[in-house]
């Protein structure tokens, strides 16, 4: 079964960043956050969406080669 709720370590993989990244992206709100205890999850559906919503914004703002 895969993992439905991810550490800072694991979005770090997922993403091919640092752990350090992934955590400032979690302690400054900008990936969704789910809390076990007192500690931060990322939602693994909500990760994938994050993605894709930057994604589309990167897309929206490149423009056409002239």
């Amino acid at each position: 079964m895969d993992k439905l709720l991810l550490k800072a370590s694991d979005v770090a993989e997922a993403l091919g960043i640092s752990r350090t990244k992934a955590y400032r992206l979690i302690a400054r709100g900008e990936l969704p956050t789910v809390r076990v205890g007192d500690q931060p999850r990322v939602p693994a559906e909500a990760l994938r969406q994050w993605v894709a919503e930057r994604l589309r914004a990167a897309a929206q703002t490149e423009t056409p080669a002239a």
